[in-house]
């Protein structure tokens, strides 16, 4: 593998890249943007499972986390007209 010498930096950015998009997707106001912050964080899970030589895992993950889910959720905020709308605390 040609990242071998780098595995654990690797792992450490990603792990802390997974655990600032979580918590933006849940503390933003703007649903769109927490859509987008939990994709970003299924993008950067479905590197560690690529990462870890889990290719089915990572395909898997980044085809319904970040693809399917992401889509549905933003598709259903437009239909229920909440694009523009924000989430008051």
């Amino acid at each position: 593998m040609f990242l071998a010498g780098y595995g654990p930096i690797l792992f450490a950015v990603l792990g802390a890249a997974i655990v600032c998009m979580a918590v933006l997707a849940v503390q933003l106001n703007n649903l769109v943007r927490c859509t987008v912050a939990y994709a970003l964080a299924s993008i950067c899970l479905a590197a560690v499972f690529f990462l870890l030589d889990s290719p089915y895992a990572g395909a898997f993950e980044l085809t319904v986390g970040a693809g399917l889910i992401s889509v549905l959720f933003l598709v259903a905020l437009i239909l229920a007209g909440g694009e523009e709308l924000e989430v008051s605390a």
